[in-house]
């Protein structure tokens, strides 16, 4: 590569920083070729990382939104010339984070590919995401959510009502954010999952989908289905039962807060349809895993097949829900039911929850192995010790979670 070539790179990317950190989009445009692909490091927040394809995609999913979210530089330290032509580039984003008001100093390494023009036609980066996550997840300001932990009993009200809780990236995060709250606070001992509006939810939010070119669909279902689905990992690995309260149309992926709950009640009404094949899409929210083992693998291929609904009485017939309750008492019932499991054992149903869970991946002798392991951990517990007693005294026993 001749000295000029060299040089003509490494002004390009110096030319591609500054105006990165000015906000000029003429001239990022210009440096850009027209076959522009970057690649964003996995794990960075707002659904970042990733493949973006297109200098627009590039732009609008990674840069503009890191300008959104974060008062951010990034600051090349040293910038040298791979002998296949790409220029690497290693330095520091610096900055901080627009809500928290957390400072940001994380590490990048760039790699910067250019064509026969000197244009970039890649750029692929690796960060040090959890510098990021931490600046920006510091208490996050919830929008599509209603929150709150009191008694023990933690209440996830999915609030989108005028869009009837259509999940978009923001709730995905959302969901996330929550689950990890639940996780981490240890007054928790019961969880309820209901929705504010006409629906618990109806799955994907379409208009937001369009917001986006259509070549670009597959990488944002991608970065909504990251968090969206981590949110259910976390959520089936807590101690705290969970009630879902389910009404109106229950869609696509938002039968996940129903997979997610140990008891469900729905409301007369209720509608549950899977609506993947509707939209050429297969399916998210652990369905494919939940459906089969709730109601039988020939019933869920129909359901995902033929989109077929399944009506609230069908879901009951077939072990999809618990109970059907009338409209106006559904959530008065559901809140209840959330409170009293609240004032239970809650170590012992953390224990029943996993056994129950992981009973589809062992034999009889595992998990019988299983149940001795779990009752001997939950025979250690203060709750067995006391309820024991109280039942030895014939007292109705007082559990503390522990």
């Amino acid at each position: 590569m001749s000295i000029e070539t060299r040089a003509g790179a490494m002004s390009t990317a110096m030319t591609l920083y500054r105006a990165l950190a000015s906000g000029d989009r003429d001239t990022i445009n210009a440096l850009l070729s027209d076959d522009f692909v970057g690649h964003a490091a996995a794990g960075l927040p707002l659904g970042m990382g990733g493949e973006h394809r297109g200098a627009e995609a590039m732009q609008r999913n990674l840069w503009w939104t890191i300008g959104k979210h974060f008062a951010v530089e990034a600051q090349p330290d040293a910038l040298r010339l791979l002998d296949d032509g790409d220029l690497l580039v290693t330095g520091h984003y610096r900055g901080t984070a627009r809500r928290s008001g957390r400072v940001l100093d994380a590490e990048f390494t760039h790699v910067l590919r250019f064509d026969h023009d000197g244009r970039i036609t890649s750029l692929r980066q690796l960060t040090d995401t959890a510098a990021w996550v931490e600046a920006f997840d510091a208490e996050p300001l919830l929008e599509t959510i209603d929150f709150s932990v009191k008694d023990g009993l933690a209440t996830i009200c999915l609030n989108r009502p005028d869009q009837r809780n259509a999940i978009d990236l923001r709730m995905g995060e959302e969901s996330l954010v929550v689950a990890r709250r639940v996780a981490a606070d240890p007054s928790v001992r019961a969880v309820l999952i209901c929705g504010n509006g006409p629906a618990l939810t109806v799955g994907g939010d379409i208009g937001y989908f369009l917001e986006s070119p259509p070549a670009e669909f597959g990488n944002l279902f991608s970065r909504m289905t990251t968090p969206f689905h981590e949110a259910f990992r976390i959520l089936s690995r807590i101690d705290a039962p969970i009630v879902t309260a389910a009404h109106g149309s229950v869609a696509g992926g938002g039968l996940g807060y129903i997979y997610a709950a140990d008891i469900v009640l729905a409301a007369e009404g209720t509608r549950f349809v899977t609506a993947f094949a509707g939209i050429g899409l297969s399916g998210d929210g652990g369905g494919t895993w939940h459906l089969p083992r709730l109601i039988g693998p020939a019933r869920a291929a129909r359901a995902y097949l033929e989109n077929r609904p399944i009506t609230v009485e069908q879901a009951l017939d077939w072990g999809m829900i618990s109970e059907i309750v009338p409209a106006a008492d559904l959530r008065q019932k559901a809140t209840a039911l959330a409170v009293s499991l609240s004032r239970g054992p809650t170590r012992a149903f953390g224990r029943m929850r996993t056994l129950l869970r992981d009973t589809w991946n062992n034999d009889l002798s595992q998990q019988l192995l299983a149940e001795t392991e779990g009752i001997k951990a939950t025979g250690d517990t203060v709750d067995a010790a006391n309820a024991i007693a109280s039942f030895a005294a014939k007292r109705p026993p007082r559990f503390e979670g522990r």
